[in-house]
This record gives structure tokens, sequence and C-alpha cells, in this order.
């Protein structure tokens, strides 16, 4: 079957409608443009971000329905927090963007991951310039586990994660959470929906919906202290 998408005009940093994205594949929008801190900011803004393999043009995509965190429904198992109170563990805020980004792409390996090096460099550079986080779990002074994503006002939308280690990215998850909902932050995106996510407790919107609340919430500030580097606690 031929699909028919729009291609990006390199010289303007205008995306099409979400809504016109495909039914089949979920959510691909356009194709090409860049990966500039310009470009992924204007995306992110109208609930588009970019997803390929090596090897391939840059592919938009804007999936319905949406997986979402809602971080003050956020509930850890019993067995999770058992598992911390006994557990080494450490978790820190913007601590080690860069190291978390790179690895959540080696984690996969080259057949696994779309965290291309252009994708690696260019979310480095946005972290550089402000706009992308990272959670880190610390075992023994080793990172072991954590996420990264792309803040939008009150909407923090997730990126990757890894874990190296028994349950690290899921305790990495639930104190985010904790901190991002101390902070104003109102919804965690987690792009599209799978049976990891649902484990962990992310429920779906439909894109309307999502891009409504989007709309409305990605010109909140929060606190200047949300992003600073930190260890966060519960």
């Amino acid at each position: 079957m031929t699909i028919y998408i729009a291609e990006i005009d390199p010289s303007s940093l205008q995306f099409p409608n979400p809504n016109s994205a495909q039914i089949d594949p979920n959510g691909l929008l356009a194709f090409g443009g860049d990966l500039s801190p310009q470009r992924l900011r204007q995306a992110y803004r109208h609930g588009i971000f970019p997803w390929y393999s090596q090897g391939e043009p840059i592919l938009w995509w804007s999936p319905n329905p949406r997986g979402v965190f809602i971080p003050q429904q956020f509930s850890p198992s019993k067995s999770l927090r058992k598992f911390m109170r006994k557990s080494s563990y450490s978790v820190t805020l913007n601590y080690a963007c860069h190291a978390v980004i790179r690895q959540c792409a080696e984690s996969r390996g080259p057949e696994q991951t779309w965290i291309t090096e252009a994708m690696i460099n260019a979310y480095q550079k946005l972290h550089d310039e402000g706009d992308c986080h990272s959670v880190e779990v610390w075992q023994d002074q080793q990172l072991v586990g954590g996420f990264y994503g792309v803040a939008v006002g009150s909407i923090f939308c997730g990126e990757s994660m890894f874990s190296l280690a028994d349950n690290a990215s899921k305790i990495a998850l639930w104190y985010f959470c904790h901190h991002f909902n101390r902070h104003g932050g109102q919804l965690i995106d987690c792009q599209m929906m799978n049976p990891h996510l649902a484990s962990l407790g992310a429920s779906e919107l439909g894109r309307q919906i999502f891009l409504t609340q989007l709309h409305q919430q990605r010109d909140t500030a929060l606190s200047a202290a949300c992003y600073h580097p930190q260890t966060l606690v519960l």
C-alpha cells in the first residue's frame, strides 16, 4: 500500500496539523527537515516527535491515542516501595543527561534502537540549551537506570528510558512523578503505549484531548527549581 505524507520544508519550522497523521502506521505525519533545537521545540509544542531508524529520512509522528502518566496519580507497588527501602539506589535530576541519552541508545543495541548518532547529538544539544532533562539512578556511584525527555511548560515529554539493574527505570519514574507533581507538573507524555508502560501505570488519551491539554499547558512556567540539578527525594 502506498502512503502519501507531507515533506517538511527545510526553510520553515511549520509542521502539518497533527490530526492529519496516518491511521496506519499510527501517527505517521511527515518526513524530512532536520533535528535542530528550534525544530524540535516547535515539534514538541505541537504534539509531534521524531522517530526513525538509521538510513531512513527523519520521520515525524503524532499517534492516536497517546500514552501518558498523570504524575499526581502515580502509585508505586508495595513491592517496589519495599525494594527501594532495601536498595542502595540514589536518584538525581540532570546530573548526567548526556550519559543517559547515550545509554538509552547503547542498552538496546544498533539493531533495536531508533536513537541514532544524529538523535543523540540533537538531544544533547537540546539539553545544553535547557530544554531536555534527565533522571538518573545510581548504585555505588554507577549509572544503572534513568530516562530523558523534553520539557514543554507543565508537560514533560518522555523520550526513552533504560535499566541496567533491578527496577531502576521504575524507581526513576516514581521519584520524578513525585518531584514533577510537587513543582506543578501536570502530565508526562510517553508517546506510544506499550505493555511495559501499561505495567507501570500509563493510561491512554485520545490525540485531540492530549493536544488540547498541551496547548493549554505548554506556556505554563514551572518553578525555576524544577529542573535544577539535584538529588530527588520523596
